[in-house]
């Protein structure tokens, strides 16, 4: 369980990618576990590294550049199957705060339930904030 927090100051991490699903998230190949001790090291796997293991330099997650407990996120996120796991892996990297201007319900609910805050904003917020974060 994470410390629940009234004030959050931090980075963000921009990933502005639309309709990224909860396969995505954690692909299925991890979801064998049933603690959520781990889904941190997976979140985003297939982007994060290629099929040797080796970080993907071009990847968000993997550019020294960024740093932080937020992530910010396009359009639509969380969408696809129901599985908490995809939550599990948002908290288990670290991030406290989800940005986005549209949560799949089902990923918002798991999101709140595992101490990540999911925060909705309007789609022209959100293009103002990556355009803030890139500067």
């Amino acid at each position: 369980m994470t410390d629940k927090f009234k004030t959050l100051t931090s980075t963000c991490i921009p990933l502005p990618m639309e309709n990224v699903d909860t396969d995505q998230i954690i692909p299925a190949r991890f979801l064998k576990a049933t603690t959520r001790e781990g889904f941190g090291d997976n979140l985003f796997r297939d982007w994060r590294y290629d099929k040797e293991g080796n970080p993907i330099p071009g990847f968000v997650l993997n550019d020294p550049t960024y740093s932080g407990t937020i992530l910010v996120a396009g359009k639509n996120f969380g969408s696809g199957s129901s599985r908490e796991h995809a939550a599990w892996a948002v908290a288990g990297y670290g991030f406290k705060v989800v940005v986005s201007s549209f949560f799949a319900d089902i990923f918002k609910n798991n999101a709140l339930n595992n101490c990540v805050l999911p925060v909705v904003v309007s789609e022209n917020f959100l293009s103002d904030l990556f355009g803030a974060i890139a500067s």
